[in-house]
């Protein structure tokens, strides 16, 4: 297991010249960078990887931006843009030496709505049948694809874990995943650890974040149980913090994020990494003992 932090913390878009962030992020003790992509165009990724080399840093993930104008389950022209931008971040993954894209692939975050069952059931078909080609290139590629499910602000389209794990079992493809985040499962999860253990080894992916989207362990969530089910899966990927402040307007607007949460990008990182290391070193508990 090891620990990530996002780009969104600090910017957007994630452009070439922001690998001046590395250092800092090896100095404050991260293994990785989870780079928030939102178009493959914004870097040269040969670039990148000799800065993350340079900084004994790792890529495992990309993280996707599915903004309007990108949805799996939209207009023709929407499916057309996400597969397109999809696609051409895949292409370049193997050059960031990363094997992970995740994040909601399915729908254009912000989209909620209520629509009726025969509705419903025609968009999950449609984003079955587009994340079928997305999983088809991954398996060519010898890349992992994962999904995230969003809190029903977000999106009304997935939002448990169970839902998540149903569009794996419908796409039916070994690249397929399942990308969890702490704060959207303590919105939507009756029990999170459960979802955790329920999702097993299709878990690829866990993003760690307050409550209120703060720093992981300033908050009301149960870290125990959550990394008791993170250990008895075996969980071997990576724990990526992903946090938002007022400072990136335009990602705050997108997360809802009005007001300073916490005092800085550094007491998040800094205290949240500390946190979460502390979490992985304090090994199993029986689920049952811990208060829920």
């Amino acid at each position: 297991m090891k620990f990530g932090i996002n780009t969104f913390l600090f910017t957007s878009p994630f452009t070439t010249k922001d690998i001046s962030l590395f250092p800092t992020f090896k100095a404050w003790g991260f293994d990785s960078v989870e780079i928030a992509l939102e178009d493959a165009s914004h870097i040269n990724a040969k670039t990148i990887r000799q800065a993350l080399d340079d900084n004994g840093l790792i890529c495992n993930t990309i993280c996707a931006a599915l903004g309007p104008g990108r949805d799996l389950r939209g207009s023709p022209r929407d499916q057309e843009m996400s597969l397109k931008y999809l696609s051409e971040v895949m292409e370049i993954m193997p050059l960031l030496g990363c094997k992970l894209l995740a994040g909601p692939l399915y729908s254009s975050v912000g989209r909620a709505e209520f629509v009726s069952k025969e509705e419903y059931k025609l968009q999950w078909e449609l984003v079955v049948k587009n994340l079928g080609k997305l999983a088809d290139h991954a398996v060519q590629a010898g890349l992992k694809i994962a999904i995230e499910p969003l809190n029903r602000y977000e999106t009304d389209f997935i939002n448990t874990s169970a839902q998540a794990m149903q569009m794996l079992h419908d796409v039916n493809s070994r690249s397929l995943y399942v990308h969890l985040d702490t704060f959207h499962m303590n919105l939507e999860e009756k029990d999170p650890a459960q979802a955790i253990l329920n999702v097993g080894d299709k878990l690829a992916l866990l993003h760690a974040s307050g409550s209120d989207r703060g720093t992981p362990g300033g908050d009301q969530i149960n870290w125990d149980r959550i990394f008791y089910a993170l250990n008895t899966t075996g969980y071997a990927g990576d724990v990526v913090i992903e946090s938002f402040t007022p400072e990136v307007k335009i990602i705050a607007k997108a997360a809802s994020i009005w007001r300073k949460i916490e005092p800085s990008v550094q007491t998040i990182a800094v205290e949240g990494l500390k946190f979460l290391k502390k979490c992985r070193s304090q090994g199993l508990v029986p689920m049952g003992l811990l208060q829920k």
